[in-house]
């Protein structure tokens, strides 16, 4: 206790606090800007942050790091541009509310939804970092590659009655992860001798083109209902969410904070894979209303889960030293830059820095809610009183520069607009997009994982029921795949015969 009342001091030093608070609205602006995200960031001010002190260093990167993540929800509920990866579900829901005139109370949802994400898994990181962080360190090749094939898996959940669309999609979405090098062999695959390719197709620019350009060319295509949409969305207020709402939220954002929690402690796992099983387990706890339609439960899920991975991602780190995901091992090069070394002496010999990190999460996300409501207010206005056609433009430059600011290539420009093309004939015969991004992110993993659990078990499928975690995800996977079969298939024939 005495240790944690450190941090909260260490965190209020006037300086710090202005430096933390200044990270958080830096963190929404980049985080509101297509191409750029959380990890680009701090790679770029990791090297400023060598003259200052450590504490101070750390605020201004807990800033960004918890804030990010939350901005990129601006523009994919706005504009169905997902400002990071990690908001690309929540366009799902987001944007249908935007065109029923619903932008604030989807902002209001987004912001709500991840000051509460995070304030758990800070908490978390207060309270239960070394348990968790040992528990994640039991995880194996098997372990991740049931971990990727359970992120897989919710694909069958989330399909409804489009199962057959959906696995089409996910093979393609695999096919596409194929491309480049291979992990075992280190052979080219389908490159076509274009070096760009060595590294696999880059997943921002595909990102980009597959929501925010195909999202132009349906405006162009569409003529009519603009101005109305227009009118209705001109009004836009973002204000604390009333009780009644808050409410009817509680159990989404209880659901999916824990699940981001748990995947954010486990090294590797990240972001995308939480945000659709947070999404997924909304729909299957919510049967009576239609996500895809602009429903706040698919605003809420996936933004209290990607906030909560944030904070948890640091449990590892700070407890072990191993870093939970890419943004969390940028901290770790900013602590050994300062001559700190992440693990148990660190909350030994460096109490102070140890403390105010994992303060400085749970101050941030408390001050995220007003100053996200505030950037809200200030952005969807100056946003949306904007002509679609200027918008428009305003959008497509935005597309181009964030793609080519990735990597600094050209070569994402063309990505972007060959899956521009991609997400246009998706939207227009009715193709769902997540199986495709879902398998693209895991199907790399999936083989890397399998590959080295064939070398640990001298190519024995035993090693996957043998483990109990391998066999506790492999049944999770199978009842995430069963029982939709068994509703349709099983439970629906036998009451209509009865």
């Amino acid at each position: 206790m005495e240790n944690i009342l450190l941090g909260f001091q260490q965190v209020f030093v006037p300086m710090n606090l202005l430096v933390l608070l200044g990270g958080v609205v830096i963190g929404m602006i980049v985080g509101a800007l297509p191409g750029l995200n959380d990890s680009i960031t701090l790679a770029v001010l990791i090297p400023v942050t060598f003259g200052m002190n450590p504490q101070t260093a750390m605020c201004l990167l807990i800033g960004i790091y918890v804030s990010a993540c939350y901005g990129g929800s601006i523009p994919s509920i706005l504009l169905k541009i997902p400002g990071t990866a990690s908001s690309v579900v929540t366009a799902f829901d987001g944007q249908p509310m935007t065109k029923k005139g619903q932008a604030g109370l989807a902002l209001s949802v987004s912001t709500t939804s991840s000051v509460f994400g995070g304030i758990l898994s800070s908490l978390v990181l207060l309270f239960f970092s070394p348990f968790l962080a040992a528990q994640a360190l039991k995880f194996g090749p098997p372990e991740y590659l049931m971990l990727a094939i359970m992120g897989m898996s919710t694909v069958v959940g989330m399909a409804g009655n489009a199962m057959l669309k959906n696995i089409m999609v996910m093979a393609l979405g695999l096919l596409i992860s194929c491309i480049g090098l291979s992990p075992q062999a280190g052979f080219p695959r389908m490159t076509f001798g274009n070096l760009y390719l060595l590294e696999g197709i880059p997943l921002v620019p595909m990102l980009i083109g597959l929501f925010g350009v195909a999202s132009i060319l349906e405006l162009v295509e569409t003529t009519g209902g603009v101005k109305n949409i227009t009118e209705k969305i001109q009004r836009v207020k973002v204000r604390m969410l009333d009780k009644d709402m808050c409410k009817r939220l509680l159990p989404t954002w209880m659901q999916s904070g824990i699940i981001g929690t748990l995947i954010g402690v486990i090294p590797g796992a990240g972001m995308i894979m939480a945000i659709y099983l947070a999404y997924d387990q909304a729909r299957r706890s919510n049967p009576d209303k239609e996500f895809g339609t602009g429903v706040p439960e698919g605003v809420a899920a996936p933004e209290t889960a990607n906030n909560a991975v944030v904070a948890s991602s640091m449990v590892p780190l700070l407890a072990l030293g191993v870093p939970g995901n890419a943004t969390s091992a940028l901290f770790l090069g900013a602590l050994m830059i300062q001559g700190l070394r992440p693990g148990p002496a660190l909350y030994r010999d460096f109490p102070e820095v140890a403390y105010l990190i994992v303060v400085g999460f749970l101050v941030a996300n408390i001050f995220m809610l007003p100053l996200g409501l505030a950037f809200c207010n200030f952005l969807a206005g100056k946003i949306l009183l904007l002509k679609r056609e200027i918008l428009s433009g305003l959008v497509l430059i935005l597309c181009v520069t964030g793609a080519f600011a990735v990597s600094n290539s050209t070569f994402n420009i063309w990505v972007m607009v060959v899956f521009s093309f991609v997400g246009y004939f998706m939207n227009k015969y009715k193709l769902p997009q997540s199986p495709l991004i879902l398998a693209m992110v895991l199907g790399s993993m999936m083989e890397k994982y399998y590959l080295q659990s064939m070398v640990l078990s001298g190519n024995s499928w035993s090693i996957f029921v043998t483990r109990p975690i391998c066999l506790v995800l492999l049944i999770i996977s199978v009842l995430f795949v069963g029982v939709p079969l068994y509703k349709r298939y099983i439970a629906k024939p036998v009451k209509a015969k009865a």
